[in-house]
């Protein structure tokens, strides 16, 4: 009997720990289960901010890559366009894809088959310049080297392109302001000479002949004394160099100075002087500088108007809210080509007549800037028969605020 019991104990005793051991066991199981679930989905996080992470990358670098004022083209080792920029899109005019043409597909242009062939032969092109066809023309300078490939494989090429058509455009107008104040220098420089040589051999002695022509060496002295004056004036407008002096005043007053110191003059070429300028317009101006606008355009409408003519000064609040001035004369006018290029520095429109009348053809490219350093903006109107209109406008002040 006691045999049994104890049997009994010991197989119960088998049964429960073969219970805590299989519990043991699959619990073991469970863990490693969780574990390995974990690791995945951890793995599975990872991935997916790696991936996020690139992504980010290549947008930024995508980013800065349009981002870029150069075009940039690449070009694999087949000769044919791998990546590109908007920058190069809009230096080119693209309007469709180009990725995967060749460069004679893609730009239709044989300066750009050229460049490759150079860069496959030297394999560095530096300051190569290219000039696009078409309405507006434009200036481009690229630079290009052979991209490094995998041993023995054909090198692909990389193109940056710099647009420098406005570099080029500052260099003509440099050449020109040149070529122009070379010019305006040398006439008056070659009357002196010539009239002081003539006096040095013996026209001294004649009074009379040396009073006329030293008269002449004073007007054309003159004459190189304004053009350095308008010199200094218009590059220090340009520059922005010149500060502004701005205090209220009414304009029908300032017309009417300026109209005085013209009077005798038009009583010599028989013109009548009108000011028609609205009572109580204000403006807050720099006087000198706007009573320098006034001068230049009352000299150029007397000095092109008929004798026997009228010039009349105007001024009214436009629909803009602006103030309008305007000196018309009833001379020849202007015709249209040359409206859009009257305010250019040396530009004329009768070249043998403005010589002729004197000046140093900068007196209307000081108006627009002046005009423009006071936030307005001048321009010239033409009506058949009622010779030329100038006209400027300025920011209008109030007639109290004026006071």
């Amino acid at each position: 009997m006691i045999w049994i019991i104890r049997n009994w104990e010991v197989t119960v005793f088998v049964g429960a720990l073969a219970a805590v051991l299989t519990h043991f066991i699959w619990e073991r199981f469970q863990n490693k289960r969780a574990l390995a679930k974990a690791q995945q989905e951890y793995d599975r996080r990872l991935l997916v901010r790696e991936k996020e992470l690139a992504a980010q990358g290549q947008a930024r670098l995508e980013a800065l890559f349009d981002s870029m004022i150069e075009g940039v083209l690449l070009l694999d080792p087949l000769g044919r366009v791998e990546l590109y920029n908007r920058s190069l899109e809009r230096m080119f005019q693209l309007t469709t894809g180009i990725r995967g043409l060749t460069i004679i597909e893609a730009f239709r242009l044989p300066e750009l088959v050229k460049l490759g062939e150079e860069v496959q032969g030297a394999g560095e092109v530096v300051g190569f310049d290219l000039e696009l066809p078409g309405e507006n023309r434009r200036h481009l300078q690229a630079n290009a080297t052979l991209v490094a490939g995998a041993e023995g494989a054909r090198r692909g090429a990389l193109f940056v392109f710099h647009d420098i058509t406005r570099l080029r455009e500052l260099e003509r107008t440099r050449q020109e302001f040149v070529a122009n104040v070379s010019h305006e220098l040398r006439t008056p420089l070659s009357m002196i000479k010539g009239y002081t040589e003539t006096l040095l051999d013996g026209a001294k002695d004649d009074a009379e002949r040396a009073t006329r022509f030293l008269q002449v060496i004073d007007r054309h002295a003159d004459r190189l004394n304004f053009l350095i004056d308008d010199l200094l004036v218009i590059s220090k407008l340009e520059s922005g160099q010149m500060p502004l002096n701005l205090q209220p005043i009414e304009l029908r007053g300032l017309a009417g100075r300026v109209l005085e110191q013209f009077a005798a003059r038009a009583t010599g070429r028989q013109v009548m002087l009108s000011n028609e300028v609205g009572e109580g317009l204000c403006a807050t101006v720099d006087v000198d500088r706007l009573e320098q606008v006034f001068v230049n355009l009352l000299d150029n409408a007397l000095k092109y108007g008929p004798v026997g003519g009228r010039v009349t000064v105007s001024g009214r609040v436009n629909e803009e809210g602006m103030l309008e001035l305007g000196i018309q004369d009833d001379g020849p006018g202007i015709p249209p080509e040359a409206q859009a290029r009257v305010f250019e520095r040396f530009y004329r429109v009768d070249k043998a007549r403005s010589r002729e009348q004197g000046g140093t053809g900068l007196g209307l490219a000081i108006v627009k800037h002046i005009v423009h350093a006071h936030g307005g903006k001048a321009w010239v109107r033409i009506e058949p028969g009622r010779g030329a209109t100038f006209l400027f406008s300025l920011p209008q002040l109030s007639a109290a605020a004026a006071h």
